[in-house]
């Protein structure tokens, strides 16, 4: 049940039981009770000139009248005060009146009235009030009850009001608890997106956007195990740009640069979802390619008509290394023999050298 469908005895769980504990914890008993009832018709007759003495006191505080703000405030809280000190004797101190003692406390937390305020109310309230029977009531053993009656009720008001402050209190904990869980929560996924992210770009090379060797020995050395426990092959392609060197020295390194960020740009198109494209450094590629040579040769052939229709006035060599499916290189004379396969084949323009 939400809670705004609970009055606040049944948020607090306070129910008939409770209420009579509270009223001999407190010493209200019938005779208290009559205490008070018994100078209801005093306190009804001087009513105005108990709020006026109470908040005259009061609005003398700095704190109360930085709180209350307002002539039109003070004239709301002057009705409602008059109405509860009429209850105070009152009585039936039931459920009803337990409820609104609890709305009281509720509503003085909300506007923020500390408890060190409140009870300095209270005493001021009380002070007025024998005030008033003393200037009135001539008998000094009924004077003596009913202030004693009037400790009681009072005690017992506060014990309510304070029941309110610290659930209001224990309410704005846990929805803090919640608030920082959930920041902390949101704080954990970012730091682990970043961390990914951060992750990704120092496996990446910055120009081409293609895996860099760091990377590539890390899935070279994960792929390898796996074909190992499967029993498949592994093909790993070797090339480079024929003469680079000259594209830079000629024409610049942006140009030399456009070239490598077009290898990358090919290989993005040319390689299938299982492969791993790599920039070993400088000019110098190489992809990965699950499956024997086959796959690797259709490759190559996609990535010279590629590299030709992109750059038709360079040319590159290419390598392929098998590995597997009984025997297995390990990732350095993987690369190594991918590598020498890539220079074997300079000697043969626009074709590929097959281990």
């Amino acid at each position: 049940m939400k809670q705004t469908d609970q009055t606040l005895l049944e948020q607090l769980h306070i129910g008939d039981v409770e209420i009579s504990d509270r009223k001999q914890l407190f010493g209200i008993d019938s005779t208290t009770i009559g205490s008070l009832q018994y100078c209801k018709t005093l306190f009804t007759q001087y009513i105005d000139q108990v709020v006026d003495d109470f908040y005259n006191v009061l609005t003398s505080i700095d704190d109360n009248t930085v709180l209350i703000g307002d002539a039109d405030t003070l004239a709301r809280l002057r009705t409602a005060q008059q109405r509860y000190i009429l209850e105070l004797f009152s009585g039936p101190y039931d459920a009803h009146y337990v409820n609104n003692r609890l709305r009281i406390g509720l509503v003085h937390k909300r506007i923020g009235v500390t408890p060190k305020l409140y009870l300095s109310a209270v005493k001021t309230l009380k002070d007025t009030l024998i005030s008033i029977l003393r200037q009135h009531e001539t008998d000094i053993e009924r004077i003596f009850h009913i202030i004693e009656a009037v400790d009681r009720i009072l005690y017992f008001d506060t014990s309510l009001v304070f029941d309110t402050y610290i659930r209001s209190l224990v309410s704005e904990i846990e929805i803090e608890k919640h608030r920082t869980e959930v920041y902390a929560r949101g704080l954990e996924e970012k730091v682990e997106e970043r961390t990914r992210e951060l992750d990704m770009l120092a496996k990446k090379d910055p120009l081409t956007d293609l895996f860099n060797v760091r990377a590539m020995n890390d899935i070279l050395a994960r792929e390898l195990a796996r074909a190992r426990r499967s029993g498949e092959k592994l093909s790993l392609v070797y090339f480079d740009v024929d003469n680079f060197k000259q594209i830079n020295d000629n024409f610049g390194h942006e140009r030399g640069d456009a070239v490598l960020i077009g290898i990358g740009k090919i290989l993005e198109r040319s390689t299938r979802a299982s492969d791993y494209a790599f920039r070993c450094g400088g000019d110098e590629f190489s992809v990965l390619v699950l499956g024997d040579s086959n796959g690797a040769e259709e490759f190559c052939q996609r990535l010279l008509k590629e590299f030709a229709l992109m750059f038709p006035e360079y040319s590159i060599s290419i390598g392929i290394a098998e590995t597997g499916p009984s025997e297995f290189m390990d990732v350095l004379e993987l690369r190594q023999t991918a590598d020498a396969k890539m220079y074997q084949a300079k000697n043969q323009p626009g074709s590929f050298i097959v281990k």
